[in-house]
C-alpha cells in the first residue's frame, strides 16, 4: 500500500526561464492541455529557503541546473499572493486556499530544448515575452513576464 502524499506547502517559487534577448520557456501542464506556464513548484519544507526550492523545481521540471556556466538565477523579490484554483486545492490541507508566490528569474545564454518531467509537463516552447505573457493561463505569470524587460539580468 501506498503512502498517501503529504499536503503541499502553500509557498511556492515562479522562475521565469529566458534568454539575453528576452526569449521566454513556457511548459505545458500535463494535467491540463492549454495551460501554459513557467517553472513552479511548492517549498519541500516550511523553512527551505526559496532559492533552494527554485533551483530544484528548475533541475526536476526542465533538467537545467542553475548553476551551469552561463546560468544566472536571480531572486526578483517580488512576490504573489493568490487564490489556489478549486481544481488543485485537494493538493493542500483543508482550508488552505491561498498560496504566496516567490518570483525567480534564470537567464540562459541561449534557447535550447529542456528536459521536461513527463509526470508534469508534456511540451515546451520559447517565445518572445510578450507573446510568452499572453500565452500564460496564470495572470501572476503573465504579470511576472511583464517584468523581464527590467528585472531580467544575465550577468
Amino acid at each position: 500500500m501506498t503512502e498517501p502524499r503529504p499536503f503541499k506547502i502553500p509557498l511556492s517559487v515562479l522562475v521565469v526561464i529566458h534568454t539575453p534577448a528576452l526569449q521566454v520557456l513556457l511548459i505545458e501542464r500535463a494535467d491540463a492541455p492549454g495551460f501554459w506556464q513557467s517553472v513552479t513548484g511548492s517549498k519541500d519544507f516550511a523553512d527551505e529557503p526559496f532559492g533552494v526550492t527554485a533551483v530544484r523545481e528548475l533541475q526536476e521540471e526542465t533538467g537545467l541546473d542553475a548553476a551551469a556556466p552561463g546560468h544566472v538565477l536571480t531572486d526578483w523579490g517580488l512576490e504573489n499572493v493568490y487564490e489556489i484554483y478549486p481544481q488543485w486545492r485537494h493538493r493542500y490541507a483543508p482550508g488552505v486556499v491561498h498560496n504566496t508566490e516567490r518570483v525567480f528569474g534564470l537567464c540562459i545564454p541561449a534557447v535550447i530544448p529542456v528536459r521536461l518531467s513527463p509526470r508534469e509537463h508534456s511540451a515546451q516552447v520559447w517565445l518572445p515575452w510578450p507573446e510568452a505573457m499572453d500565452r500564460c493561463f496564470s495572470s501572476s505569470n503573465a504579470e511576472a513576464i511583464s517584468w523581464l524587460p527590467r528585472l531580467g539580468r544575465c550577468g
